[in-house]
This record gives C-alpha cells, sequence and structure tokens, in this order.
C-alpha cells in the first residue's frame, strides 16, 4: 500500500519537476506559463468541460451508490425477501442524483451559444467559460461524494431493515439529509453562474488585444 502510494503522489511531482527544470535550463521558461495557458485556451473549452464533468461525475456518483445499494439489497433480499420493495427507494435517492448533474448540464448549455473565433476573446466570454467549468466541477464533485453517501447510507438500510424492520425508518432519515447534500451543490452551481453572459461576439478591437 505504502509503495503504491508513493508512486500515485510522487511519480507525477517527479515529473513536473523534470519538465520544469528541462524548459528552465534550456532558455524555455517562458513556455511553462499558466496565465499564457489560461488566456490562449478557447472560452469554449472551459465551457465544455465544466458541462461534461458536471454530467459525468454526476452519473458516476449515482452509478457508485447503485452499485453499493443494489448489492446489499440483493444479498439481503436473498435470506429477507421482503426488504426488497421498500429498499428501492434507495435505488431512487442514487438516481435522483445524476438527474441533478443532467440539469445543471442543461442550464449550462445555454450559455454556450456560435461565436466566431475573431471576436470569442473577451473579458465576458472568459468569466462565462471559467464559470462553467468550475461551476461543472463543484456541482459534479458535490454529486459524486452525495452519490457515494446515498450509497453507503441506503446499503446500511437495507442491511439494518433486514436484522430489525424498526431500524429502516430511522436511518432512511439519514440517507434523506445525504442525498440533500446534491442540491446544495445545485443551488452552489446556479450561484456561480448567476453573473455569467451568454457567449457574445465582442468588438473586433477587443478581441484583438489578445494577438
Amino acid at each position: 500500500m505504502g509503495y503504491t502510494t508513493y508512486a500515485s503522489f510522487g511519480l507525477p511531482s517527479f515529473l513536473v519537476i523534470i519538465v520544469a527544470l528541462y524548459l528552465l535550463f534550456t532558455d524555455s521558461g517562458e513556455a511553462f506559463d499558466v496565465g499564457r495557458f489560461l488566456e490562449e485556451t478557447s472560452p469554449f473549452v472551459w465551457g465544455s468541460l465544466g458541462i461534461g464533468l458536471c454530467i459525468g461525475l454526476s452519473v458516476l456518483g449515482a452509478g457508485w451508490g447503485i452499485f453499493l445499494t443494489g448489492a446489499s439489497i440483493l444479498g439481503g433480499g436473498v435470506r429477507t425477501p421482503r426488504i426488497s420493495t421498500k429498499n428501492l427507494i434507495s435505488i431512487i435517492f442514487c438516481e435522483v442524483v445524476a438527474i441533478y448533474g443532467v440539469i445543471m448540464g442543461i442550464v449550462y448549455s445555454s450559455k454556450l451559444q456560435t461565436v466566431p473565433e475573431a471576436q470569442l476573446y473577451t473579458r465576458d466570454n472568459y468569466f462565462t467559460g471559467y464559470a462553467l467549468f468550475f461551476g461543472g466541477l463543484t456541482v459534479g464533485f458535490c454529486n459524486l461524494l452525495c452519490g457515494l453517501c446515498v450509497g453507503i447510507a441506503g446499503s446500511t438500510a437495507a442491511l439494518a431493515d433486514a436484522a430489525d424492520p424498526t431500524l429502516f425508518v430511522k436511518v432512511l432519515v439519514v440517507e434523506v439529509f445525504g442525498s440533500v447534500l446534491g442540491l446544495f451543490g445545485l443551488i452552489i452551481g446556479l450561484l456561480m453562474i448567476g453573473n455569467a453572459k451568454e457567449f457574445l461576439p465582442g468588438s473586433p478591437a477587443v478581441s484583438a488585444i489578445r494577438i
């Protein structure tokens, strides 16, 4: 386990240091410029990445939660068939997490409008692209963790219900509060793009500053 941890964190850090030193000692240090990368990357790329991460991570969290809950429901249902029906509510809670991500993806995609490349690189379009990216990243990770939370709580609810039927409602309350975390992420995602405008063409003079 220790060697795996060192390889996971140490190898990428080592490669980054090697590349940085190579650029430094070959008089190419200006290529290692984060600001230049942020300016030269199209706002469409940031917006599309945000939408993809929002939906992808949300579906990943929902699938992970369904995997955890479904395995416990099926396993416990072999010995106690009565839990198979009412514990399906845990599957619904997990599926709602994916729906949150799809809804936010649709809301975010409304900001993407076709703009000629020569008129794309404006201050407002940069702001919209960054807002979509970080908003989608926030919503995606919130839904990912929410799906895991609901999946583990739903798995526990199924096993507890199989052992003692009176525990189902008590554990279900915990699961409901866990599912609300995804709603918090959705609200934060809406707040992050509240001031972001749609992609609009800028004047050639403003866009030419980038060149």
